[in-house]
């Protein structure tokens, strides 16, 4: 069914968590699977709301399981946030950031800092060294009129041990303590999609998003006119995909399955 399609797709924008792993779990045999999705002659490039890993763990982490990347083809709502900061602020500033490796670094290198004095946004994304004091800080700046931007809105994640809290859950202790709701930089939001779509050169009816949400991935690929193809090795069961409106174009059992192969 998927295959029939191969000749009008020529990329692919795919999540990570969920549809590639589990934690440290990979999800089928990646490396026979991304054989298959090179002899097929497409791009690709994986897009993930995840705030917490840098580029260079996310290369060393696909490459441990038999997936060889590129720096350029990962991108991740940490670098959706720096790109959207430095918009505004193409000189860079003081921000006061609660978050971790992928999100510090990612704003470091757009000449971001974390600060809790003169700052130009609070910007936060999965801490899961969150405090109270944290969320104090943050309250307060932002109820000061400070903007407020939030990595993703995934409240959780799946992990080999089931769902963990997510960037969601934090970013709504923020808006509940400040009475502001954040703005969105990751999936369903258009910057993610955009970035991979500019990064491949491909338009979007000719390009496939695959994932294992559909409140991020599925509804995030059909904001941005691209295809879809939700996999059910994340969060999503099939009875939640059938109900969804609209549904994604192909719903399959894993990754694996969807290009044609066993997993």
């Amino acid at each position: 069914m998927f295959l029939d399609c191969f000749p009008k797709i020529k990329a692919l924008i795919l999540d990570m968590d969920g549809v590639l792993w589990r934690g440290k779990q990979p999800i089928g045999n990646l490396a026979r699977i991304f054989e298959r999705i090179q002899s097929l002659g497409l791009k690709y490039t994986f897009a993930t709301n995840n705030a917490t890993g840098s580029v260079s763990q996310y290369v060393e982490k696909l490459r441990f399981l038999g997936v060889n990347a590129e720096p350029q083809q990962i991108i991740n709502s940490p670098m959706a946030v720096a790109h959207y900061l430095k918009q505004s602020h193409p000189q860079g500033g003081a921000v006061y950031l609660i978050g971790e490796t992928g999100l510090i670094e990612a704003l470091h290198e757009a000449g971001f800092y974390h600060s809790e004095d003169g700052v130009l946004a609070v910007v936060a994304g999965l801490d899961r060294q969150f405090t109270y004091e944290k969320l104090r800080k943050a309250s307060q700046l932002i109820q000061k009129g400070i903007p407020f931007i939030g990595t993703n809105p995934d409240k959780t994640f799946p992990s080999a041990e089931g769902l963990t809290p997510g960037a969601g859950s934090i970013l709504a202790a923020i808006e509940a303590a400040s009475g502001t709701a954040p703005k969105i930089m990751g999936k369903p939001y258009p910057h993610l999609f955009q970035l991979a779509l500019q990064q491949m050169g491909t338009q979007p009816p000719e390009t496939l998003v695959i994932g294992d949400r559909l409140d991020t991935d599925i509804l995030g690929g059909i904001n941005s006119g691209c295809k879809t193809a939700l996999v059910l090795t994340g969060v999503t069961t099939r009875a939640e995909a059938e109900q969804f409106h609209p549904k994604p174009d192909w719903i399959a059992n894993s990754l694996g399955e969807l290009v044609g192969i066993d997993s």
